[in-house]
């Protein structure tokens, strides 16, 4: 499982191993009862604190992503991919509606908004 984090990205790190492993999950990467990396595993691979690694995975316990079994790990928990993908479009179109506003209060336009977008979407890319 590939995880990437960035220092410079302003999301704690929990959040960001939260949103790749969501993301892999909606993509079909990871499929339904597929284990993933113990937290002392996944600390050790990403250089970070175990208690980091607990966080994430609870979080994603919480929103329905993993299931745990004591003594034998996290696992990918069976959810809708169309719930699960149409879940994250609601929060996508959120923020853009978010993002129109500020941007037509700054007088931006669409077009210098899109271009905004693109760029942060190409600089997002792994």
């Amino acid at each position: 499982m590939d995880i990437i984090l960035k220092n410079q990205s302003g999301k704690p790190i929990y959040e960001q191993i939260c949103q790749q492993i969501k993301g892999l999950v909606i993509a079909g990467k990871l499929k339904e009862g597929e284990a993933l990396p113990s937290m002392r595993l996944l600390a050790k691979e990403l250089r970070i604190s175990v208690i980091t690694t607990k966080r994430a995975y609870e979080e994603l316990e919480r929103e329905g992503f993993l299931y745990s079994v004591p003594g034998k790990g996290s696992f990918v928990a069976a959810k809708n991919q169309d719930f699960l993908r149409e879940e994250q479009l609601r929060n996508i179109e959120s923020h853009l509606s978010e993002a129109v506003k500020a941007a037509l209060l700054c007088g931006i336009s669409q077009q210098e908004l899109s271009e905004t977008l693109a760029i942060l979407f190409e600089e997002s890319q792994p």
